[in-house]
């Protein structure tokens, strides 16, 4: 065993000696006995080739691993050697795991543990563990990949997200769209003509939406109002189907239409006392508190006394002035057009509408079973405190009745599956935040996909809610001819449910930018947004401090003669159009004559000549930053790529295209022998080969650097491209199931597919020893190395330049003191001597003009060295011993590293 161990460790110790040549080198040995070069440079660095070991990938087959022990010398003491979990029991931090094919080399083949225990009971539990991970296999998204996984696999995971999520997508809109069609349009519109612009009388052109009366009002229901809901002949005079109404002959009224009023009680308001004696009565605006509950006129019947909210199964509703309750005072019309107009001549005779009326409701609902459609009507007459009166109106077109004809059924089948992708990602998603806990909502994109699971499942409760309630209220409802059928709960909840849809359809919409933004031309987009987010919050703020004080000036200057002016919230909108260019200046100026033009000329000018250029100006900026930032950013494998490398691999297993080698090939022999680069790049894009594979390819087999490729350096490509298939048919031959030669020294394929840990997901991964450092990982350190190399060679150079410049600062002013000093003590010896003062200036005249001259020759020279790279002074030349550099350079190096040296350095 001792020997064993040791032949062991002499093989682990040439191994990590041959990987860590590798390393230094930077490139592949002449002949590595596994081709390992090969296979690096044809399935690593060239994305559109892929090795052809994957063909037989599904089936099982053992496998041996070996634990190192990186830095101990007792590593083959401490070596263990077992098939599938056998391995995974040592979890250390310092330890690595490599896989070797059961069966290769002399030394592992005589040392293999034996294999599980025959029984049924391991059998059993192989096949649970192996469906638990197809299992987890379901939910791998790209938050679920280790954090060291290559970009190809990476984008295998957003690939297969993508998918699915497109099939989410085409079900749910399939499930939207389906439910709604241009029918209901159609339907709303008929209705609407004949209950909305239809006369009140043939002389006259008042119709619903112009009413301003009480008169106008009873007008308009003894004539439109019975003459739509009444279809008692046919154009022939000829009587149609008693006891039933077909509004224009197709559309079933359901029961009895039914009208109802809220009223305010007397006294609600004060009267000024100066007043009290002129008015007598006072009706306050429309409030619950203030609202009247007393029998009023015959006091006999609904139609004059209260009813609650609850014994109606009303609700409330949101008018143009208020918020009215579901309570109040109705009356149940008939089923004949001539009883239905005594009853309203009652009414109107007993002053049923009064000074206390704020809101009458007219509702009735009809039936199509042409389109299978449901139509509420709600048509309402607001009367104000002020008097006069105000209209507004609903049109519900509601599906209730559902799974009909074939179509129902194909939906209610795309329902079941829009469940299933419900209950899919909130697996998904629940997996995720036990993965990555509090960090998982930091991303918007999780945020919003929490939102559309939220959105859905409340749909799914209010359609569960509507189909199982929606039978029994119309058997209800129906059962009784005479009687008011009220759909409104039915079609509040239908509206709820549309609007939740629509919502949800707009969001799953909005998260296809998550996987566009793979793209590099898609995610520019998102950049400049997130980018310039702070500077588009500080335009925000500014902006809307400006918007808002003109828009509390627009509301207390027109406010009380222009509509679109009339409320504040209204005074936004009416600004924004405003900003869009649509407006009418008339009705400003003809408001205020003063402060109307000045409102509008100075807020078109800040707001739309300044502010909205300035945001113009922050996103274009941003982008060119981005674009620009994304151009200098390396190419990396995207969505598109990793689809034609797909496509191009099936074509060539098709054998309806050639292999990259053979583009090359056949470019070299109509080259004569050498290609360019250029050439080369030209041929093999219009082949379909991408940039990268391109490049990859030529920078590998490129030694000589000169952007050709000669006939050795293709031959050499050749040979590796052999060795590579040679071994891969080596690995066929002794395994079972090929490994994948991608990851080095294990794959990810299969450092997952033999793991026994209950967990698929990163987090539990990430510590086991199991899992081996891929060669993409060796690469990018690599990398890394060699350009903090690079940037550090550069900084010491610079550096010495510098320490360079500031010896020759020191040099100059010692060399200036001693100037000054002789020229001080010429001065004191002048004195001391009495000479003649114009023989003393004279001498230092000429002392400062060579001083002068010596700095400018100087400075001359230091300028030269600057543009030539090279530092002056180092080992005493060019620089001379009596020289300073000039006083402009001096302050530049003072002030923070002037010349060529100080600007350039950035530690």
């Amino acid at each position: 065993m001792a020997g064993r161990g040791g032949c062991r460790r002499g093989r682990e110790q040439l191994e990590l000696g041959r990987l860590g040549e590798a390393a230094r080198a930077g490139s592949c040995p002449p002949s590595p006995p596994l081709s390992a070069c090969s296979r690096q440079a044809w399935s690593r660095d060239n994305p559109g080739f892929e090795p052809e070991e994957e063909e037989g990938a599904a089936a099982a087959g053992p496998v041996l691993e070996m634990d190192v022990e990186w830095g101990s010398p007792a590593a083959g003491a401490s070596s263990s050697l077992g098939s599938g979990a056998a391995g995974q029991s040592g979890g250390g931090g310092g330890r690595r795991q490599r896989r070797v094919p059961a069966g290769r080399g002399g030394a592992e083949g005589p040392s293999r543990h034996p294999g599980p225990p025959e029984g049924a009971a391991p059998h059993r539990a192989a096949w649970a563990k192996r469906l638990a991970r197809r299992l987890r296999g379901l939910w791998g998204t790209r938050l679920m990949e280790e954090s060291n996984t290559s970009r190809e696999r990476y984008l295998k995971s957003v690939l297969r997200e993508l998918v699915t999520y497109m099939i989410f997508l085409v079900v749910l809109c399939v499930l939207t769209y389906g439910t709604v069609s241009s029918s209901m349009y159609y339907y709303t519109r008929v209705m609407s003509q004949l209950f909305l612009e239809t006369p009140v009388s043939k002389m006259e052109k008042t119709d619903f939406k112009t009413l301003s009366t009480m008169d106008d009002f009873w007008k308009f229901t003894e004539g439109p109002l019975l003459d739509g809901l009444y279809w008692e002949m046919w154009y022939n005079n000829k009587t149609m189907a008693e006891n039933k109404s077909f509004i224009y002959y197709e559309n079933l009224l359901l029961g009895v239409p039914r009208i109802r009023q809220l009223k305010v009680r007397n006294g609600s308001c004060s009267i000024p006392e100066d007043l009290r004696d002129e008015i007598k009565d006072c009706y306050d605006v429309y409030s619950v508190a203030n609202e009247d509950t007393a029998p009023f006129g015959l006091r006999n019947g609904t139609a004059w006394t209260y009813t609650n909210e609850k014994d109606l199964n009303g609700s409330s509703h949101w008018g143009l002035i208020a918020t009215y309750s579901g309570a109040g005072y109705y009356q149940d019309l008939s089923r004949t057009r001539e009883v239905t107009a005594v009853q309203i001549a009652s009414l109107k005779r007993n002053l049923w509408l009064d000074r206390g009326t704020r809101a009458a409701f007219i509702d009735f609902s009809v039936y199509n079973a042409n389109i299978n459609l449901f139509c509420v009507v709600r048509l309402l007459v607001e009367f104000p405190a002020t008097g006069g009166l105000v209209t507004s109106w609903q049109f519900q077109p509601v599906r209730l009745i559902h799974y009909i004809s074939t179509f129902d059924f194909f939906l209610a089948a795309c329902e079941m599956a829009f469940c299933l992708f419900v209950l899919y990602y909130m697996v998904e998603e629940i997996l995720e935040i036990h993965i990555h806990r509090l960090h998982y909502f930091r991303s918007l994109w999780n945020c919003l996909d929490i939102l559309i699971i939220v959105l859905s499942v409340v749909a799914i409760g209010i359609s569960i809610y509507r189909t199982s309630t929606v039978d029994m209220l119309l058997k209800k409802l129906l059962e009784d001819e005479n009687s008011f059928p009220n759909f409104e709960p039915l079609a509040y909840w239908q509206m709820q449910f549309n609007n939740i849809a629509a919502v949800t359809v707009f969001f799953v919409w909005i998260k296809l930018f998550k996987f566009v933004n793979f793209n590099r031309t898609m995610s520019q987009l998102s950049t400049t947004m997130s980018r310039c987010v702070k500077d588009v919050i500080g335009f925000a703020i500014m902006f809307f401090i400006i918007f808002l004080a003109y828009a509390q000036l627009a509301y207390l200057v027109f406010g009380t003669q222009i509509d679109d002016f009339s409320t504040f919230q209204d005074c936004i909108f009416t600004q924004f159009r405003i900003i869009l260019g649509d407006f009418n200046f008339t009705e400003v100026e003809e408001a205020n004559r003063i402060l109307g033009p000045i409102y509008f000329t100075t807020f078109v000018f800040f707001m739309f000549f300044i502010l909205l250029n300035m945001f113009l100006a922050i996103i274009n900026d941003t982008y060119s930053e981005v674009k620009s930032d994304m151009a200098q950013q390396k190419a990396e494998m995207e969505l598109s790529d990793l689809i034609r490398k797909g496509y191009n691999k099936a074509m060539i297993k098709l054998k309806l295209k050639k292999t990259t080698v053979d583009d090359i090939s056949e470019s070299l022999r109509q080259g004569g022998g050498k290609l360019n680069f250029d050439e080369l790049r030209q041929d093999l894009k219009g082949k379909g080969h991408t940039d990268a594979e391109i490049e990859a390819i030529f920078t590998k087999y490129d030694q000589d650097g000169d952007q050709e490729l000669t006939e050795h350096e293709h031959q050499q490509m050749r040979d590796d491209l052999e060795k590579e298939r040679e071994d891969l048919d080596l690995d066929r031959s002794s395994l079972p199931r090929p490994l994948s030669s991608r990851s080095f020294p294990r794959s990810l394929d299969d450092s997952e597919e033999d793991e026994d840990e209950d967990s698929g997901h990163s987090s539990r991964r990430r510590g086991s020893s199991s899992s081996g450092v891929s060669y993409e990982e060796f690469q990018v350190l690599m990398r890394r190395v060699d350009r903090m190399e690079h940037s550090i060679g550069s900084i010491v150079s610079k550096i010495d330049a510098v320490i360079v410049k500031l010896e020759a600062m020191e040099r100059a002013k010692l060399k200036r003191r001693d100037v000054l000093g002789r020229l001080l003590d010429g001065v004191t010896e002048d004195e001391r001597l009495g000479r003649d003062n114009e023989i003393h200036r004279e001498q230092m005249e000429r002392l400062v003009r060579e001083e002068l001259e010596r700095w400018e020759s100087d400075d001359t020279a230091s300028q030269m060295s600057h543009r030539l790279g090279t530092p002056l002074g180092l080992n005493g030349q060019p620089r001379s011993r009596n020289s300073r550099p000039s006083s402009s350079q001096s302050d530049g190096i003072d002030g923070g590293g002037g010349g060529n040296g100080g600007n350039n350095i950035h530690v």
